[in-house]
């Protein structure tokens, strides 16, 4: 099946051409002849009734400029015949003696020699260059299919890729919850009931109703994850960007994170003097949540997680560090894409989080960065947000 693809800049170049065309006709057609000798007995025309108030010199340059201009839209043969006209022309109608085809002065034959060498020279040159000019455009074409057939191949490459780790995000991060929530079920079912298959004492008959809890919170921010890139990534709603406090957005985010964050102890560092940034408040608190949450999964049982704020050249930088294994210096900008995740933590995840938060920040006009964490320990997520004006 063909493709059609616009091209805004060809339709402009072919336009351009359809109007050349209409000059030149066709390439073997009578009409560039006449239009060069009409243009040349125009010209003879006008001089004629001043011939004894113009130059010699005058008449002959712009008879000449006429043969340059049939060399160039035409080629070289209307050239030269316009070349043979200009010369009849001049040495009947333009020099004395007047009405004879003798030529009086030996001279003239110069100009003669310089009607015929414009045309010839001017003509090879033109036809050089639209010839050059059409295998221009052809390499420009073969050029563009060629970037064109590259950028679908890669797309697609990236298409594949993308519905690969969506598949595998899927299936361990549906499948795994539902198999625990159906094998929760079924065996509080078996244990009611008047067929009653399994007993259950009071603590285990809770253990698999937390196990239920707990998976369908997983899901739940399956869901919420894909719901949220989604936004980001089609624009969603505009967000104002009005002035929002650090420390509240800070703490709207902990207080969030507080079910994921058991054994992990919050140390913040933010100045009671620290401007307000320019940027929505709830996005703000959904980037915080989202950097604390991965802080969280990858950092050991019990490690600190620090937030230290400042103010910097940009704005003001809130920085989010843990004392995980960290993040390799040549992968800190892939874990910004979807569903990239470095090594298992804690609870999976989808490897949305970064994205999530890289795609708000960006809204909000603010800057996202990975560091190494303290002494080279651990990893330190870094968000800058302009400081709100005013």
């Amino acid at each position: 099946m063909a493709r059609s693809r616009e091209r805004p800049a060809g339709q402009g170049r072919q336009r351009f051409v359809n109007r050349m065309s209409l000059l030149s006709f066709s390439s073997s057609g009578p009409a560039r002849y006449v239009i060069s000798v009409a243009a040349v007995l125009l010209l003879a025309a006008v001089f004629v009734g001043s011939r004894d108030r113009v130059n010699s010199t005058t008449v002959a340059l712009s008879l000449l400029l006429a043969v340059l201009a049939s060399a160039t839209f035409f080629g070289r043969n209307p050239a030269l015949v316009a070349a043979f006209a200009a010369m009849l022309c001049f040495n009947f109608f333009l020099l004395p003696p007047y009405y004879t085809w003798t030529i009086a002065d030996p001279q003239n034959l110069v100009a003669w020699a310089s009607f015929t060498l414009t045309a010839i020279i001017a003509g090879e040159l033109s036809e050089f260059a639209r010839r050059r000019a059409r295998e221009s455009r052809k390499l420009y074409d073969e050029l563009q299919d060629a970037f064109e057939a590259a950028a679908e191949a890669e797309a697609l490459r990236r298409s594949e890729k993308l519905k690969s780790s969506l598949l595998d995000a899927v299936t361990h991060d549906l499948q795994t919850p539902l198999t625990s929530i159906k094998a929760s079920v079924t065996t509080l079912l078996e244990s009611e009931g008047g067929h009653r298959t399994i007993e259950l004492d009071s603590d285990e008959r809770a253990e698999f109703l937390e196990i239920i809890d707990e998976e369908t919170d997983r899901l739940n921010r399956f869901i919420e994850g894909i719901v949220r890139l989604a936004r980001v990534e089609s624009g969603g709603r505009e967000l104002p960007s009005g002035p929002c406090s650090i420390d509240e957005a800070v703490t709207t985010a902990i207080q969030r994170a507080r079910p994921n964050r058991t054994g992990h102890e919050i140390v913040m560092e933010i100045p009671n003097d620290l401007p307000h940034v320019s940027a929505d408040p709830a996005a703000a608190a959904e980037v915080f949540f989202n950097l604390i949450d991965n802080a969280c999964k990858y950092s050991p049982p019990g490690s600190p997680i620090s937030i230290c704020a400042k103010r910097s050249e940009k704005g003001v930088a809130v920085s989010v560090e843990d004392r995980g294994p960290g993040i390799p210096a040549e992968m800190r900008e892939r874990v910004f894409e979807k569903f990239v995740r470095i090594g298992a933590g804690k609870g999976g995840g989808l490897g949305l989080g970064l994205a999530i938060a890289k795609g708000i920040v960006e809204s909000q006009n603010g800057t996202i960065r990975i560091d190494d964490g303290e002494g080279g320990v651990g990893t330190a997520v870094t968000v800058t947000f302009p400081e709100a004006r005013g």
